[in-house]
């Protein structure tokens, strides 16, 4: 049992490395206050591949696997917290489920500008009345002719106010077998991108509203019955927010340690403080025991994909280990962890946002006690007679 790096990876890590530091590093300030998605930045990891990673050569990707993408993310991370999202989005979420189902001529219309990093596609799924328990969406869809009428509204799509397609859950007919997906443009009749609101993150959503919005049958993506197919892809996009998770709490400890290494209070370093040791001995022991089981869930997705188990997992543990060496880091490093003036506070925001987004920690839980027992447990009260 090898608990490093093959070389192979290694290499590529490195190599993913020396890109983020050369190029996205220097502006990782100012790309982490800004609420513009960081065009420039998206442009650059594209050129250098680090979009569609594991997808297949023939749809446009790089032909590598999830660990491949989940190196990079991390990567990526250490230098410009920010241009994770980017090289996340390019490999996870919905471009990954867009991916595995999508028609060729659907992947031919729009794959290019997404891996080309020149557009977006945002996922909608959550609705005012559900979050976790997506199975009771309303948004529906009817068939009209040849084409489909949407109606209803989404709400917390990541990368909707710039995004031009859309990736929307909605439901053909009752029950589970009743929910599937189409694919919506920006700009479809019907079809209204609310004003922006922010998160605490410092992100901005919109409210999606569909009227009667019309699109043809070709924006079919997965027709009814097609929700366990669109949540095992649900699964892998934990990887994803583990990984970026994980490594800005990484990002994090490295710019506390060197702070502890350098900062003198009472004449000593801060290192030299038993206190302080004993900090950054549990952010350490979080960190590297997270990254084995986020390096485990990808491994098992090397030929195929990872198992909702593997996945609960990694996400629960990386969510748990970033944000609390993220907000020991901020502590460590006292008024100038809690300043603007670096990206400490950045990466607790961020990752306190990743606890909720994804499947909450406490949704996470119940599905690893289900592993556990090996049977499902309803959320839903009983039915009366």
């Amino acid at each position: 049992m090898d608990f490093q790096l093959n070389e192979e990876h290694s290499a590529f890590a490195d190599s993913v490395s020396r890109f983020a530091k050369q190029e996205l590093a220097p502006g990782a300030l100012a790309r982490a206050h800004s609420t513009e998605h960081p065009w420039d930045a998206a442009k650059l990891i594209a050129d250098n591949g680090l979009l569609g990673i594991a997808f297949p050569e023939k749809d446009g990707g790089q032909g590598g696997t999830l660990m491949h993408a989940v190196l990079a993310i991390q990567q990526v991370a250490l230098s410009c917290p920010k241009s994770a999202d980017i090289v996340q989005a390019g490999n996870f979420g919905p471009i990954r489920t867009f991916v595995e189902y999508a028609t060729e001529e659907q992947k031919e219309r729009f794959l290019p500008d997404l891996l080309g990093g020149r557009k977006l596609i945002a996922l909608g799924m959550t609705e005012p009345d559900a979050g976790s328990a997506v199975t009771q969406l309303k948004t529906s869809a009817r068939k009209d002719g040849n084409d489909y009428l949407i109606n209803g509204s989404k709400i917390f799509s990541t990368n909707s106010p710039e995004a031009d397609l859309f990736l929307i859950y909605v439901r053909f007919g009752p029950g589970l077998e009743g929910i599937g997906s189409v694919l919506i443009e920006r700009g479809t009749p019907g079809f209204t991108i609310g004003e922006p609101a922010g998160f605490m993150n410092g992100e901005q959503w919109c409210q999606l509203y569909f009227e009667d919005a019309r699109i043809p049958a070709s924006n079919l993506l997965l027709g009814p019955g097609g929700f366990k197919k669109q949540i095992s892809g649900f699964n892998v996009e934990r990887l994803g927010n583990a990984s970026r998770s994980l490594a800005l709490g990484r990002y994090a400890f490295n710019l506390a340690r060197e702070h502890a290494s350098t900062r003198k209070q009472f004449n000593k370093e801060l290192c030299e403080f038993q206190g302080i040791q004993w900090k950054f001995a549990d952010m350490w022991m979080q960190l590297e025991s997270a990254q084995l089981m986020l390096y485990r869930a990808a491994l098992e997705g090397e030929h195929g994909l990872p198992s909702a188990q593997s996945t609960a997992m990694a996400k629960l543990a990386c969510n748990q280990a970033g944000w609390f060496v993220a907000n020991e880091a901020l502590q460590v490093m006292g008024g100038m962890g809690f300043s603007q003036e670096v990206l400490v506070e950045y990466c607790v925001r961020r990752i306190r946002g990743w606890m909720i987004a994804g499947g909450s920690i406490e949704i996470l839980k119940n599905r690893i006690a289900e592993g556990v027992f090996e049977r499902s447990f309803s959320q839903y009260p009983p039915k009366t007679a």
